[in-house]
């Protein structure tokens, strides 16, 4: 016990992460039982190959973005999707099939007052902010530098750990990460 707890005292001071391990089946039941039956036609979920993440979506801040996002979700156009930026300290973002563009229809901005911080989800889009489509990213940190340019639609309730690990990527090239990984479902937690 007292070498284990040495060993966990040095993997803190240096900063460094521990080993991941995937989501347990249990913890994946418990996640979603800690949901109320009448909340989960809000709550999306994402399989990775690390685990379940939940995001409760905010239709009263952002009802066009969360009502595309059930959509494209129940239609399975997420489904085998890469996170393809990813930047360290800042966002995972997904939602394209081609690492840009999107679905094809575009959704005008509902900037509002949800928070910037870690877990909070939000559309992207391109140089116009009209442009939304399909592509969201989840922040990994707090980031107030963004407030008012992106349509915040959700905030995850379960799994940042699962979204912590995700592949990073190349700082120099935007966050582009070489091998992606893949969504492996995501869909209504109501449709389960």
């Amino acid at each position: 016990m007292v070498m284990r707890t040495r060993i966990l005292l040095i993997f803190l001071a240096l900063g460094m992460a521990l080993p991941a391990t995937a989501a347990s089946p249990d913890a994946k039941v418990t996640a979603q039982q800690s949901v109320a039956p009448s909340d989960k036609k809000d709550v999306l979920f994402i399989d990775l190959k690390y685990g379940r993440i939940l995001i409760k979506m905010h239709p009263e801040l952002a009802p066009k973005h969360v009502a595309r996002v059930k959509q494209l979700a129940s239609q399975g156009f997420y489904n085998g999707l890469p996170w393809f930026r990813v930047i360290d300290g800042f966002m995972a973002q997904t939602g394209s099939p081609y690492g840009g563009g999107g679905s094809g229809q575009l959704i005008p901005a509902e900037i509002n007052a949800g928070p910037t911080t870690r877990g909070a989800v939000f559309m992207s889009h391109g140089k116009d902010i009209n442009s939304a489509d399909s592509q969201f990213f989840i922040l990994l940190a707090d980031s107030p530098h963004i407030k008012g340019n992106f349509t915040y639609w959700g905030e995850v309730i379960s799994g940042m750990n699962v979204v912590d690990q995700i592949p990073k990527g190349n700082a120099f090239e935007n966050g582009a990460v070489p091998i992606p990984d893949r969504i492996i479902k995501m869909g209504l937690l109501s449709n389960e």
